[in-house]
Order: structure tokens, then sequence, then C-alpha cells
């Protein structure tokens, strides 16, 4: 048994790398958004828009598909806490198995996917020529970025945060200077301009997945070599297929919900005007960057709740659960005090728009209330991802989708339109979302988590 100050230890080992992982990934972003804004022809609105529409298509695609990770993050937590290699082998083909299969049908399929997509755009005949230019270039990063998600969650699992880390920083940092190399170009070659952003992200996807296949090969072959040919028909029969689809089907339409409660948000916001569209989309940025955090003790959950689970130690699991949420809970608290005392100049980094940070520093306050029961949404997530309880996320996340709607539905038709009580409405559904997935998850955390079969006869 751990003791207090080794589980602690273990906690922090597991998650600050994911937070510092997190943290680079609005880089990337700015970095694409200010090569988009520099490149020379005058269009650089039109440029940034078109990057903006095209990622928002990929990302609709590809959160979809994020089961793959945590589902593998949790089945090879437990088989790590069961010292089952053998397992946990089965557990990264199976899954890389079924990422090539996704990732196939995406290239195969992706003209319908993007015509079906641009229906929910509303932009200007140029922004939509870009947009389509640049995923027609990014989705064939779709293989290697479906890859990742099953490293990502394995390693994850296998306890090993670092090289989770290690290859998201590659990702990440290739990303940023091959981006700047092929937009701008380097030497005397003048560079392919705005298609040299996606090509960017193309290039950077494929090395991160070199690299995490490298990482793999030094640090686990004798985990992958439990594995021997035989195994490798078995790994895809239904038999052992179903338990594995079943419990990502689940995890798929969480991600479904989850995907159109963020774009409910972005779509009802859109309607209040551009000056409390400019307060959404920061108020919605704000989150973000605590959610990076709370992120990082999230993972360390689901590592450790799926390994105490497969050890059958419900008091680790207990202790893990406890000690988590501490950790979870002071970070929440201290963005409250950062939000009440930097959250106006804050929102004056975002826009130097003096109407717009009046109007933002109006809906403030609600980044008081909201990291509390947001930290306790997201540690449940990962703590249930570990314990591979796929249906108990499902049903959060659908009863969240509902709250947040029916909040929005009940009172949103009542207020004037392009007021403030409509976004504080807004903001009350997201709230609402929020607050029901900690309420769902707390009051099953003893039948599903602690009365987890695994554990029974512990």
């Amino acid at each position: 048994m751990l003791s207090d100050r080794i589980l602690n230890r273990e906690i922090l080992r597991l998650s600050v790398p994911s937070i510092l992982a997190n943290l680079t990934v609005p880089l990337v972003g700015m970095v694409d958004t200010a090569l988009a804004g520099h490149l020379p022809g005058g269009e650089a609105a039109s440029f940034i828009g078109g990057i903006s529409v095209g990622s928002m298509l990929l990302n609709l695609l590809y959160w979809n598909f994020f089961f793959l990770r945590t589902g593998t993050g949790g089945l090879t937590a437990q088989a790590f806490g069961r010292k089952d290699p053998h397992d946990c082998a089965k557990i990264f083909f199976r899954g890389m198995g079924l990422a090539v299969v996704l990732a196939l049908l995406l290239l195969v399929l992706q003209v319908p996917m993007v015509r079906l997509g641009m229906l929910l755009v509303k932009s200007s005949p140029r922004v939509c020529e870009l947009a389509l230019q640049y995923f027609f270039i990014r989705i064939w990063a779709a293989p290697a970025t479906i890859a990742l998600m099953v490293f990502r969650g394995w390693f994850v699992g296998m306890q090993d945060s670092m090289s989770s880390m290690w290859t998201d920083l590659v990702v990440n940092g290739v990303n940023i200077v091959a981006s700047i190399v092929l937009s701008f170009g380097i030497g005397g070659w003048s560079g392919m301009g705005f298609a040299g952003i996606p090509a960017g992200t193309v290039v950077a996807q494929y090395s991160g997945l070199l690299f995490a296949s490298l990482v793999c090969a030094a640090k686990y072959r004798k985990v992958l070599r439990q594995l021997s040919g035989g195994d490798i028909g078995d790994l895809f029969r239904w038999s052992q297929m179903k338990p594995f689809l079943a419990m990502n089907g689940n995890l798929m339409g969480r991600s479904l919900c989850f995907t159109v409660i963020y774009m409910g948000y972005t779509i009802i916001a859109a309607r209040f005007g551009d000056l409390l569209l400019a307060c959404s989309s920061i108020m919605m940025h704000l989150l973000m960057i605590f959610s990076y955090f709370t992120d990082g003790f999230a993972y360390a959950g689901e590592a450790l709740s799926g390994r105490f689970i497969g050890a059958r130690d419900r008091v680790m699991l207990r202790r893990t659960v406890r000690y988590v949420f501490i950790w979870s809970i002071g970070v929440s608290l201290l963005f409250v005090v950062l939000y009440y005392i930097l959250g106006r100049p804050v929102v004056g980094l975002f826009t130097s728009d003096t109407a717009v940070v009046e109007t933002c520093s109006r809906f403030l306050p609600w980044l008081l209330i909201m990291p509390p029961v947001g930290c306790a949404a997201f540690t449940w997530d990962g703590i249930y991802l570990g314990a591979t309880e796929s249906g108990s996320l499902f049903s959060s996340m659908a009863g969240a989708l509902a709250g947040f709607l029916g909040v929005w539905l009940l009172f949103g038709r009542t207020a004037s339109p392009r007021s403030d009580a409509c976004m504080h409405i807004l903001l009350a559904a997201y709230f609402a979302h929020l607050a029901f997935r900690a309420v769902w998850l707390t009051l099953r955390y003893r039948r599903k988590i602690l009365s987890h079969p695994q554990l029974l006869n512990s």
C-alpha cells in the first residue's frame, strides 16, 4: 500500500506533464492564426476565417473518435493494475486496428462529410473556399491523428504521462516550425502560402506518430512482444470485439453529446450579435484555460483509479479519489481567486476593443462559480474512465445535454434579442450542464465505482 506522500507524488507525476502538454495546445492555434494574418495578399480576414471554419469541421470529426483515447486508457490502466502485460498488448493492438479502420473511412468519405459540415457554415464564398482547401489538406493527417489518440490513452494507462507529454510537445513544436517554413518558405523558396499552414499540421501529426512509435518500441518492447502471431486473429473476433465496441459505443455517444453542447453554445451565441459573440468566445477561452489544469488531474485519476481497480484494491481507490479531488478543488479555488483579481485585465489581453472589455466584464461573476462545479465534473470523468464505466459517462453527458438545452429553451426565448439577459441565460445553461455531470456522477460513485465488479472479491 502506498503512503499518502507517495500517492500524492504519483498524482503529481501523472498530472503535471499532462498540464504542461495541454498548455501548448492554444499556442499552436495562436501561431496558425498569426501566420494567416501576416500572409501576403491582403486577405488576412479571409485566411483567418478559413482556418477557423476548416478547424471546426475537422474538430467535429475528430471529437467523435476521442473515445479511442479514453477507452484505451481505462482498459490499459486496469490491465496494468492486474500486472497483465499480455492484456496491455492486446488492448494496444485492438485499439490501433480500430483506429486504422476509422481513419480509412474518414479518407474515403471525406467529400460527403465535408459537404454535410458546410451546411452548418454561413460564411463568405472566399472563406468557404479557403476552409475547404484547409480541410482537404489536413484530412490526410487522419491516420496519424487517430492513431495518436490510441498512443496517448495507452501511455496514460501504463502510468506513463511523460511519454504522452513528449509526444504532444513534438507534435505541437513541429507544427509551429513546419507551418512557418511551409507557408513563408526558407532560403530561396517562397513557400506554399495559405496551404502551408495545414500542410505543417500534417507533417507534425506524422512526426508525432513516428516519435510515439519509437518510444513504444524502446520502452515497451517486452510488453508488446507478449502478443504472439496466433493472438492477432483473436483480437478482432466478434466475441473479443463485442465488449470493446459496446464500451466505446457509449463513449462515442458521450462525445456526440459533448459536440452538440459546444456547437450549440457557439451557434446560440452567434445570434446575439458580434459584440456578445465575442464575449461568449472570450468566456469560453477563459474556462478552457482552467480546464487545461483540471484535465491533468482527471488524467491522473483515470490512470490511478484504473490501476487500483485492476489490482482489486478498494482502499487505495478510495484514497486516490480523495486526493485527486483535493488537488483538483485546490486548483479550482486558485482560479476563482485569479479570475476575481485578474479577470478584467486578462480579458484585455484578448482584445483592445473597450466595448468588448466592458461588456465581457459584466459576465465575469460566472467565472467565480463555474470552476468548483467544473472541476468536479472533469475529475469524475477521469475516475469513471479509469473504471471503464462508460454507461454512466454517457448517461451523465446525455442528461447534461438535456439540461443545457432545457435551460436555454425554457428561459432563452423570453429574453430580448442581443441583450445581456441572453448571454446570462446561455452561461446558465452551460453551468447547468456542468452541474448535472458533477451531481450525477457523484450520486453513482458508490454503486458504480466502489462496487465495481473487479472489486467484489477484494
